[in-house]
């Protein structure tokens, strides 16, 4: 699979601290009827077993609607769950040896905060970026906030697609127009909306608002 700014546009990343109302899989079938673009699927807390389960149901999901599916940090379930892409952070393996591992094929996102890792990650295969927090997020509780100025930066100083992440919302979507990425990566906006697939439509038309401007 090729990477493409489409692709970023609405960037969903799971989180089951919303599940009980819907399963998980049903709040992603939603967010992927509303226009997200791309999902991750991000667990702490599973078991491997569990884990590989999730992830073979979810990637027949994605695969049902041609949108890409994409495994958070764990190298080994997205190869055995034959998942699109995987993204690893900073903390994690570094983006050559995952390429190594995973081939040319497979999707390759990285999390960077600074124009050197940036650039570090696109010169190591990586086929795009997640860049922030860029407003405060409780999502993540260790994430750094990344100015507005240096996602500018970065987007002009890389080739491939840039995702903004972390704190973003349809209250201030907006504010990241001409800061030059492809999209946005989203959680809590997403799976802790009362209608998942409704707040998905206002969401994907901001983000086409915000890239075009």
């Amino acid at each position: 699979m090729k990477c493409n700014s489409e692709m970023m546009r609405l960037y969903a990343v799971t989180d089951r601290a919303w599940t009980g109302r819907q399963t998980l899989m049903e709040q992603v079938e939603a967010a992927i009827r509303g226009g997200a673009t791309c999902i991750q699927l991000r667990e702490k807390e599973l078991s491997e077993d569990e884990f590989l389960a999730e992830a073979m149901e979810m990637k027949k999901l994605c695969a049902r609607y041609s949108v890409p599916f994409i495994v958070n940090d764990n190298v080994e379930i997205a190869l055995k769950c034959g998942a699109d892409g995987i993204h690893v952070g900073q903390k994690d393996m570094e983006a050559g040896n995952v390429r190594a591992l995973v081939g040319d094929d497979m999707l390759i996102g990285v999390s960077a905060q600074t124009v050197e890792q940036a650039l570090a990650a696109g010169a190591a295969g990586a086929d795009y970026l997640g860049v922030g927090a860029v407003f405060g997020t409780t999502t993540k509780l260790d994430a750094n906030s990344v100015s507005h100025e240096t996602v500018r930066k970065i987007c002009a100083a890389v080739s491939i697609p840039v995702v903004a992440i972390g704190g973003i919302n349809r209250t201030n979507l907006m504010e990241l127009s001409g800061s030059g990425v492809d999209g946005v990566a989203l959680v809590s906006a997403v799976f802790a909306a009362e209608n998942i697939e409704s707040e998905c439509r206002v969401l994907r038309a901001l983000s086409e608002k915000m890239v075009q401007q």
